[in-house]
């Protein structure tokens, strides 16, 4: 599978697009052990990888449409993972690594556009030790008139009620750590964001899911009142690629 930063600018969109393949289809059965899926594919029973550490709360209907990514690495248990489910009309991205693919490329095309300008970006960089433990998802440097690197950590977003995407959708120590990380890393006087990635297009805005992890809500506007910025991008989910179609206000 590869990516790319294809960006195109209208009145009304920008559109960046990260490539995919999931060629194989079927029906949602169960999932079990976290990390394992059930799903009926040409008259089968195939176990598939459940990349989604979450609770994938509201998606898990049995009979629901499913595509998947197949894969030939002998060195892999299952051929097969879960990359998208149907929710109504939509499709539902829930492999997170595809949305920090889509935000290296969103990034690579300057969006969003308040960390557009920086030359260098890096990948999986660790904090400085000062900041706390934990690696970043990107690390941004090199920009013309801002001397300060921009860390930034990226969240993938599956969680919808209406038109509101919620982040998280289960208890997330790990999230919180990253805006504790975030946090000491502005106050050192770095720049520091969250950026969410919406993986489903029926969404219009995006909020701490407060009833499932209240802590997580309480550290994110600890995090934005110490200066961390919040971003949001929602994208339209389909079988050959991910595409963003347009920025989402954060509503705290």
């Amino acid at each position: 599978m590869g990516g790319d930063a294809r960006r195109t600018q209208s009145a009304t969109a920008i559109r960046v697009s990260h490539r995919r393949s999931a060629p194989l289809a079927g029906r949602f059965i169960r999932r079990f052990q976290r990390f394992f899926a059930d799903v009926e594919a040409g008259g089968r029973t195939l176990t598939v990888h459940c990349p989604d550490p979450g609770s994938m709360r509201g998606l898990l209907r049995p009979g629901a449409a499913v595509r998947c990514s197949v894969h030939d690495d002998p060195r892999r248990k299952l051929r097969h993972s879960l990359e998208m489910m149907r929710c109504g009309r939509i499709w539902v991205g829930v492999h997170p690594a595809r949305a920090n693919a889509l935000a290296a490329a969103a990034l690579a095309a300057e969006l969003p556009a308040a960390l557009a300008g920086y030359a260098v970006r890096e990948r999986e960089v660790g904090a400085p030790a000062a900041a706390g433990r934990g690696r970043l998802d990107f690390r941004l440097s090199g920009h013309p008139r801002d001397p300060r690197p921009a860390w930034v950590e990226v969240k993938s977003v599956t969680l919808a009620e209406g038109r509101l995407a919620r982040f998280p959708d289960s208890m997330t120590e790990r999230g919180r750590r990253h805006l504790e990380v975030l946090t000491a890393l502005r106050r050192r006087g770095a720049r520091a964001a969250l950026l969410f990635v919406v993986q489903r297009a029926d969404c219009d805005r995006v909020a701490p899911a407060d009833d499932i992890d209240p802590e997580y809500g309480r550290t994110l506007r600890r995090a934005v009142r110490a200066g961390v910025e919040v971003f949001a991008l929602g994208a339209r989910v389909g079988a050959r690629a991910i595409t963003i179609e347009r920025e989402l206000p954060v509503c705290l």
